[in-house]
């Protein structure tokens, strides 16, 4: 038993790799060809993603299908299993340099899962108001992840000999400060309700949250099993994150139709009512536009 609790442990752990107001659809509205933003976007992958140096795994083709619109885009080089407060770090370290290289006054950041943790964390913990115009989080558990909550309430992930495990895991990303464990921990349900009680927004940034739904398993095989978990405690969900946790902040969307986590950030082509993927990060950046950001 102990042997086929190591490798879904393992497995578990991986697939995390990736008040409410009322929510309102992707408009589907017709994209210019040409997008100006005032201030870049910073692209911020979540857990088990890269963007940097000869990993760059993370968005699938979106962010050049942004350049080809006339944006400027940019990575924000986090870990892949760093925690909240050590990818904090990197990620002010990347927009101080972007700033410093562009001489612009502000960033605009979309984050994925986890980075939409890091990337409040930061703004919070620097009081970066004066440096992030927007903060755009996509399937974010804002609130935890119940699958955080079922392997870490497992014994086995609190084993010497399992940790030891998951720090090699870590190290084979490349990461500067990997720590499995720890990242685990901070993204189960209490933990984050806590996280977002006390890391306040600031009102100078603009934030919004983006939302996915999976109607069923079979929609994205790859996270059919959380799918089901998560739908076993009544909680529509992404595959990984359930609506209610994703959902944050004054300016609430969800994306229509059946898509998932992973689908989400452009893995498998995935369509939505005749468009693609893609045409959601366009639709986030012509909008920030409309706001002069």
């Amino acid at each position: 038993m102990k042997n086929k609790k190591i490798p879904l442990l393992i497995f578990g752990i991986l697939l995390l790799s990736a008040a409410c107001a009322s929510s309102a659809d992707i408009s589907g509205e017709p994209i210019p060809d040409r997008i100006d933003l005032k201030y870049p976007i910073i692209m911020v992958h979540g857990i088990g993603r890269h963007d940097r140096g000869p990993h760059k795994k993370s968005w699938d083709g979106i962010p050049g299908i942004l350049q080809r619109h006339g944006l400027e885009v940019y990575y924000g080089n986090t870990d892949a299993w760093g925690t909240i407060e050590t990818n904090s770090d990197i990620l002010k370290a990347t927009i101080d340099k972007i700033l410093d290289e562009t001489h612009c006054g502000k960033v605009n950041i979309i984050a994925h899962s986890k980075g939409g943790i890091d990337s409040r964390y930061m703004i919070w913990r620097y009081n970066y108001g004066d440096k992030v115009a927007s903060l755009t989080t996509i399937d974010t558990p804002h609130y935890g992840s119940e699958i955080a909550d079922l392997f870490f309430n497992s014994k086995i992930i609190h084993r010497k000999s399992i940790r030891k495990r998951l720090e090699s895991i870590g190290k084979l990303y490349g990461d500067e400060h990997p720590n499995i464990y720890e990242v685990n921990a901070e993204l189960t349900v209490e933990n984050m309700r806590e996280f977002s009680e006390y890391i306040t927004p600031d009102h100078n940034v603009f934030y919004q949250s983006i939302y996915t739904v999976m109607a069923k398993p079979g929609d994205d095989p790859y996270l059919a099993t959380g799918n089901r978990y998560l739908k076993s405690k009544g909680l529509d969900n992404d595959g990984l994150v359930s609506d209610e946790s994703a959902q944050w902040g004054p300016h609430v969307i969800r994306v229509p139709g059946s898509v998932s986590h992973e689908q989400i950030i452009g893995y498998g082509g995935k369509k939505i009512r005749g468009g693609i993927i893609p045409d959601i990060y366009l639709e986030i950046a012509e909008d920030l536009s409309r706001l002069g950001f």
